[in-house]
């Protein structure tokens, strides 16, 4: 992932967390922005390798090439004849296709495959969920996640959250920021307040001033 890439990323974050820290400065669960759309414009996501990913790398009919690694946090792995290899930022499949390129210097016509058993992913793509969650974390991004989805892994709210001001910031969109009702969604069990979020989506959930 090129610095410029990372550093845009980074900017969003810190933008939208100042951003809301100011907007939700008042009081209560006054509403400052639009509420998320139900459903997230259409996106084919496909999976990214991040660092620490357990990958399982099968050679075909070459059992001592075969190995379980961790991609390690710069983002490279390691297997037999195959040394420092950079796995972040790719498909399992264009993974596969690079280490059978090394490979086929001393393997004849080698056939690989790469399963992701353990996920991460990469960090553009993780959804984070800050403030009054009672885990605040990164998880990694799942086709068709919901808030709901995200919510559960988080714990849910703390007894001082505002769960009504929380906001969604949508990095796909530059930073755009969306109202979200986590309170009517986990404490009121109203389904209409759950909503898809997408690769790089930041949940702020502020803390309630009463």
């Amino acid at each position: 992932m090129s610095r410029e890439l990372t550093s845009h990323r980074r900017t969003v974050l810190l933008a939208g967390l100042s951003a809301v820290a100011l907007g939700l400065g008042g009081c209560g669960s006054a509403r400052r922005y639009p509420l998320a759309p139900a459903e997230a414009a259409s996106t084919d996501h496909r999976y990214k390798i991040g660092p620490l990913d357990q990958l399982n790398i099968i050679v075909w009919r070459n059992a001592e090439l075969s190995a379980t690694v961790i991609v390690r946090p710069d983002g490279r792995i390691s297997v037999p004849l195959v040394e420092d290899v950079l796995a972040a930022g790719k498909s399992p499949a264009e993974l596969a296709k690079e280490v059978e390129q090394v490979l086929s210097r001393v393997v004849r016509d080698p056939s690989v495959t790469v399963i992701v058993t353990s996920f991460q992913g990469v960090y553009g793509d993780q959804i984070r969920i800050v403030g009054e969650a009672t885990r605040p974390q990164a998880v990694p991004f799942r086709q068709n996640m919901t808030v709901l989805d995200v919510m559960i892994q988080a714990g849910g709210l703390t007894d001082f959250a505002d769960g009504n001001a929380a906001v969604l910031v949508r990095g796909a969109e530059g930073g755009k920021q969306y109202g979200i009702r986590l309170k009517d969604l986990l404490k009121r069990g109203d389904i209409s307040a759950n909503v898809q979020v997408r690769p790089g989506d930041i949940i702020i959930v502020p803390q309630s001033w009463f």
